[in-house]
């Protein structure tokens, strides 16, 4: 086990390398002039060549990425042209608020997925398996933005049990409680599709291993049903359904553009968009790849999970 994770921790600088090198590509991208932009269309040539050269945009793309490839090594994000304030400080700020998020919503999706995968499989062809495939296409066919204003017209308008705006009240909040009942929608909807993927695998795998050998061995032993599905079918199923687990981080991660800007949580996602609309390249550059950086440890997280369910996958 200890050479299979040394395996992955090797590659993973590589991989790094390499998102960094699409985000600043995507960045450089991106149509319009950064100085233009932040400038406005009256500026002089002078001072947009000006601001151009403190930048760094006249150089050749290959130096700029090797220049900020260098600080980013040091630890230093640059410095935010909009908010006027170091890039890594912005990400501090902001990336716990969408930690919290993503974090509730993926052990939501997760342990929400696993159970009702679980209980579909468990009562295949009856009332509830029915039930949770229906929800399940339901929603992965919704797009999330859609589904956080039907949150917010059912949750908040028709029946007023939660916030859907900001973090904390802005009288008289600030406490775990107030920032628990800001975090029930967005996180709820933003495990929603996830959630619905994780189930679908769920079920599939664990009918499938419930047609092994093993499955009927143990249930000759005499063994009881509610073990044989938990014991005999749900952990070794768990190897194919832990890989699912990982990708769909990703779209916990990306999904929080979404949300965060619907519902107005103070967290990197919104911060991201702002940065677009504002040419921020610095702040958009550093967010990115902190959200990458994100999704890739949490696949390799997801990894040597299950290389310890399935020693096979370590040889």
């Amino acid at each position: 086990m200890s050479r299979f994770a040394l395996r992955r921790l090797l590659q993973l600088p590589l991989v790094l390398l390499g998102i960094s090198l699409v985000v600043f590509g995507l960045m450089a991208l991106l149509p319009g002039d950064t100085a233009v932009a932040l400038l406005g269309p009256y500026a002089t040539p002078e001072r947009i060549a000006e601001l151009r050269a403190e930048l760094g945009l006249d150089r050749p793309l290959p130096v700029r990425y090797a220049s900020w490839l260098g600080r980013v090594v040091r630890g230093d994000l640059g410095h935010s042209t909009s908010l006027e304030r170091p890039v890594a400080d912005e990400l501090v700020e902001r990336g716990a608020a969408t930690a919290l998020l993503a974090a509730t919503a993926f052990a939501l999706a997760t342990l929400g997925g696993v159970a009702a995968g679980a209980a579909a499989a468990r009562f295949r062809d009856r009332l509830a398996d029915h039930v949770i495939g229906a929800l399940a296409v339901a929603g992965l066919s919704t797009p999330p933005f859609w589904l956080a204003m039907l949150a917010v017209l059912a949750f908040a308008v028709a029946l007023p049990w939660f916030p859907v705006s900001g973090m904390r009240a802005t009288v008289g909040g600030g406490g775990a409680l107030d920032v628990l009942r800001h975090l029930v929608l967005p996180a709820a909807v933003l495990s929603v599709v996830a959630g619905s993927v994780i189930a679908r695998v769920t079920r599939t795998a664990m009918l499938e291993t419930a047609r092994a050998e093993f499955v009927r061995v143990a249930r000759a032993r005499g063994l009881p049903e509610r073990r044989v599905w938990l014991a005999h079918v749900l952990r070794p199923a768990l190897v194919q359904v832990v890989p699912v687990i990982g990708l769909q981080a990703g779209y916990v991660i990306g999904g929080a553009l979404y949300v965060e800007t619907v519902f107005s949580w103070p967290g990197l996602g919104r911060s991201l968009v702002e940065a677009v609309a504002a040419r921020d390249l610095l702040l958009v550059q550093g967010g990115a790849l902190v959200m990458a950086v994100a999704y890739v440890t949490v696949n390799l997280a997801a990894d040597l999970v299950q290389a310890a369910l399935d020693p096979r996958i370590r040889r």
